[in-house]
């Protein structure tokens, strides 16, 4: 199937590692111009090399932090000035640290809102004018299941994603006139770096094996295995495709079945 994804200008948002790379390599494969960003330099310039060599594809690198205006506004300058446009955005950060409320200072609080909520703010506001003039253009933003079923010990990720969650949902109402559709996915346990972390932590501390933890992480997946960056890409390439161009304002889960609700 085309995806309609030729020569359009993406840009992902934390995409050195994880799902933001297997975003930025599938945008890649299907013909787009990708601009990458993230924090470390070193990391970013070994993933875009990385997806240079496997797709032969047109990539910038920029290094940027999601929690400064002023990296913003140059990752999008940047975009423009290479290619005249910006059709797709896919707004991802890194989550928030973990702990329970009364961890939590107002430094902390402070720190997550600029990464997971204002991050999204400033990439929609810099990038709505160039997809106006472009004649519409599509946004998705990398949220978590903890948005539909608060996770334990993540206070400061079950708080914010959900205002991104109503920030999205405004969006797309508002920026529907301009034709920019607005969407989120909410990655269930997917295996990455950071989850591996954290699986190893929590072994640690129960004084399990990694394989043991992981086994029950997978045995509450009604699919029972955990997913892969790729499955998580998969959706988010879909919606910011023409495939999509009648879907917007939506939630979608790709979490094996995790969440049990039904909306």
């Amino acid at each position: 199937m085309d995806l309609g994804l030729r020569d359009k200008v993406a840009i992902v948002a934390a995409s050195s590692k994880g799902m933001g790379r297997a975003v930025a390599a599938g945008l890649a494969a299907e013909g787009s111009r990708v601009t990458m960003l993230a924090r470390s330099e070193a990391d970013l310039e070994k993933a875009a090399g990385e997806i240079r060599e496997q797709c032969q594809a047109d990539i910038l690198a920029v290094p940027a932090d999601l929690t400064q205006g002023k990296d913003i506004q140059r990752v999008v300058q940047r975009t423009v000035e290479r290619w005249g446009a910006v059709n797709i955005l896919v707004a991802s950060a890194g989550g928030p640290p973990l702990g329970d409320f009364a961890e939590q200072d107002d430094a902390r609080w402070e720190e997550a809102f600029q990464l997971t909520l204002m991050s999204v703010v400033r990439l929609v506001r810099e990038v709505r004018p160039h997809m106006r003039r472009a004649g519409g253009g599509a946004i998705v933003t990398l949220q978590s299941t903890s948005v539909k079923s608060p996770l334990d010990h993540m206070i400061l990720s079950n708080s914010l994603r959900s205002g991104v969650i109503g920030l999205a949902k405004s969006l797309s109402l508002e920026l529907a006139r301009d034709g920019i559709r607005v969407n989120n996915v909410l990655p269930g346990a997917i295996l990455t770096d950071r989850l591996r972390h954290h699986l190893g932590e929590l072994a640690q501390r129960l004084g399990k094996s990694f394989e043991e933890v992981r086994s029950q992480r997978e045995a509450q997946i009604p699919l029972r295995h955990l997913g892969a960056p790729e499955d998580v890409a998969n959706m988010i390439l879909f919606l910011a495709s023409d495939r999509a161009r009648y879907v917007t304002g939506v939630t979608v889960q790709v979490d094996g079945g995790f969440v049990r609700s039904i909306l």
